[in-house]
């Protein structure tokens, strides 16, 4: 099986409960890191975004996973990655985690579960990372409150059809909403995406953002590319 390759790493993600995809690379680069000292990733998979965002700073990034083999995925892809010394794979659950732990985070990203009804996938860890059966979203912004610093950044992609309600519970927690990237698959279809950034404190503005990432010959646009353009080899 061959990797996924980046500019700066490759990944396998054949074991892991979801594989590299638009989602999590878009999310990886339009997060605006800044200079963390560290970060932390809910749901890392194959590890996608915590190396992404290990290749953009200085930061330690722990990486928290539940799902037994996506975590032995990660650890594999972590050491093989050339910011193995900053990478730590947490095989664990969340709201466990985030209730006992003395670590604080300057930046949480999270491409977390979010089909919260619909049809459920067959296989247990597919239903997992997908659907919010284990780590509901209330339980996310609970644990993430706790431990996001004062001045820390949330970043996270969710479908746009559910985000105005995450957005709602998200301020219940002093959670509030500064950035936001919405996302269209194409021109004539609604936005079916969109990246969010919180912070602690109340924005004066709120920054909005729109994309569309494939065309009308369905290749990526020039939009995409030039976002994605500094860690994907080719788009």
């Amino acid at each position: 099986m061959e990797p996924f390759h980046f500019k700066q790493f490759s990944l396998y993600h054949h074991r892991s409960t979801m594989k590299v995809g638009t989602d999590s690379v878009l999310l990886g680069s339009w997060c605006n890191v800044g200079n963390p000292n560290k970060v932390l990733d809910i749901g890392t998979g194959s590890g996608v975004l915590a190396i992404l965002l290990a290749s953009r700073c200085d930061a330690i990034v722990d990486a928290i996973e539940l799902d037994p083999s996506s975590a032995e995925e990660a650890k594999e892809n972590f050491y093989n990655s050339s910011f193995s010394n900053r990478l730590k794979i947490i095989q664990d659950d969340f709201r466990i985690f985030s209730s006992t732990t003395k670590s604080k985070y300057d930046l949480i990203i999270s491409n977390p579960p979010f089909f919260t009804n619909g049809i459920v996938s067959e296989k247990p860890s597919r239903k997992e990372a997908r659907h919010t059966l284990n780590l509901d979203h209330n339980s996310l912004l609970i644990g993430i409150a706790k431990i996001l610093n004062p001045d820390g950044k949330l970043c996270v992609v969710l479908p746009y059809d559910i985000s105005n309600e995450f957005i709602v519970n998200a301020a219940k927690y002093n959670l509030h909403l500064h950035r936001k990237l919405i996302i269209r698959p194409k021109k004539e279809l609604k936005p079916n995406r969109i990246n969010i950034e919180f912070r602690h404190s109340k924005p004066k503005e709120i920054s909005s953002e729109e994309i569309i990432i494939r065309n009308d010959e369905n290749d990526y646009t020039d939009q995409y590319k030039e976002i994605v353009k500094a860690y994907l080899l080719k788009t």
